[in-house]
């Protein structure tokens, strides 16, 4: 491992990624401690230990919900554009469909209309993000007026377009996906925090019978984050190898093909974008419905949508499942595969080209896609079952190890292959 870092350094490219990603993430980490201003951001912080939507908006945030700063917001509007704009590209809008189709360009000019689509998502986001919370914290706005309003609003949405700014900048000059950077870093530097309170809640004022329970506790949660770690990185890891026989062909005086290979399929392909996209929608209900607290309809969705509620652990399971399937066979498609195989002689060992190999692919995926599925969904709930059994509120138990951990291995094997493309040892032992 030492090793692996000291030849990291040694490369004058990977270094200037890691530098500027690294450089990009402090901006992040200071712009979320700049206040918006006209605001006093002092009640949320009581309010985000108590309730626990608050608690989960923060975490992803990396606390700069609790500061009103000016990425309030996060990159939640982004998210939630993509999950539109890539529902869309499934024939619904005919255009977005031969774009989609079109490759690089075609994702371009997608990557355009999400920027577009964050925008003006942003916007109305922020708007209703202010008057509602000003709403169920009086005195959050000192002065609420319709210009007070608007600059919020344009100050939160700016700091929304920053943030996406940034994440293509680490995107395309830095290390790793940009936007799941971004959440990985808000969701780090709030870790310390909640072991902190989740310390207190276990050790403070407590009798002797009542600490020793708590250590009996503490030891099956932290037995029990290893348990989840490991299986984590198993399934994030693990593949299921598809094996592909080229047929000989000769063209002028030379022969082609011949060789066995596999096409290597993910149990979960699709990475942690299925709960990021499930976390996002299902916060959506109850973030709207904490503006109009009080009215019977809202508070309905207020305690059916608390991240502790069997709706909400049910509903996000169902997301979280459905996203899985519907990402994967976005990012692998198997008839476009098995026409690739047929054009280039390839052929699955017992499988008839074209259509048939089309539908062995499909099974085989459907297959270990829910495999992976089931998975990220029982680690996804994973808090709420053990704060059932403790009594604490674990709000960035599950689901913030699967974005950490999916990020960061997806991030060191983007440095792996920069590595061992360079004839370096890496991190992974062969």
């Amino acid at each position: 491992m030492q090793g692996a870092f000291r030849n990291i350094w040694k490369i004058e490219d990977l270094r200037r990624k890691i530098i500027f990603t690294l450089l990009l993430l402090l901006v992040f980490r200071v712009g979320s401690h700049i206040p918006v201003p006209g605001v006093d951001a002092s009640a949320l912080k009581a309010a985000g230990e108590a309730n626990n939507i608050l608690g989960v908006l923060n975490t992803f945030s990396g606390g700069a919900l609790e500061n009103f700063s000016v990425f309030a917001m996060s990159i939640a509007p982004y998210i939630t554009a993509s999950i539109i704009v890539q529902l869309l590209t499934m024939d619904v809008v005919p255009k977005f469909a031969e774009w989609a189709r079109e490759g690089e360009s075609g994702r371009r000019k997608l990557a355009q209309v999400t920027r577009y689509g964050t925008i003006i998502l942003g916007f109305i986001q922020a708007i209703g993000l202010s008057v509602g919370f000003n709403r169920m914290f009086p005195g959050l706005i000192q002065d609420p007026s319709f210009t007070t309003y608007a600059v919020i609003a344009i100050t939160l949405t700016a700091g929304t377009a920053f943030l996406m700014w940034l994440g293509e900048q680490i995107t395309e000059s830095g290390i790793g996906n940009g936007i799941s950077i971004i959440i990985f870093a808000g969701i780090v530097a709030m870790i310390p925090g909640g072991i902190t309170t989740i310390y207190a809640q276990m050790f403070y004022e407590k009798t002797q019978a009542e600490l020793f329970i708590s250590m009996l506790q503490g030891l099956v949660i932290l037995l029990g984050v290893i348990v989840i770690i490991m299986g984590i990185i198993y399934i994030q890891q693990g593949i299921r190898k598809i094996p592909v026989q080229y047929a000989k062909r000769v063209v002028g005086n030379r022969m082609y093909g011949g060789q066995k290979t596999h096409i290597p399929v993910k149990v979960n392909a699709a990475g942690v974008i299925p709960v990021i996209f499930a976390s996002s929608l299902m916060l959506f209900p109850s973030t709207l419905a904490s503006f109009r607290a009080g009215n019977p309809i809202a508070d309905w969705f207020l305690r059916n949508f608390d991240p502790q509620a069997g709706l909400y652990t049910f509903l996000f399971v169902i997301l979280i499942i459905g996203f899985t399937y519907f990402y994967t066979f976005v990012q692998i498609n198997p008839v476009n595969m098995a026409e690739q195989m047929k054009k280039n002689s390839g052929f699955i060992p017992g499988i008839r080209p074209g259509k048939t190999t089309a539908m062995y692919i499909t099974r085989v995926m459907n297959r270990i896609t829910l495999a992976g599925a089931i998975f990220l969904a029982a680690v996804a709930v994973m808090p709420v079952i053990f704060g059932s059994l403790t009594g604490l509120n674990i709000y960035f138990g599950g689901t913030a190890l699967l974005i950490v951990i999916g990020v960061a291995l997806d991030t060191m094997k983007q440095i792996e292959n920069q590595l061992l493309m360079r004839h370096y040892q890496g991190f992974i032992k062969k």
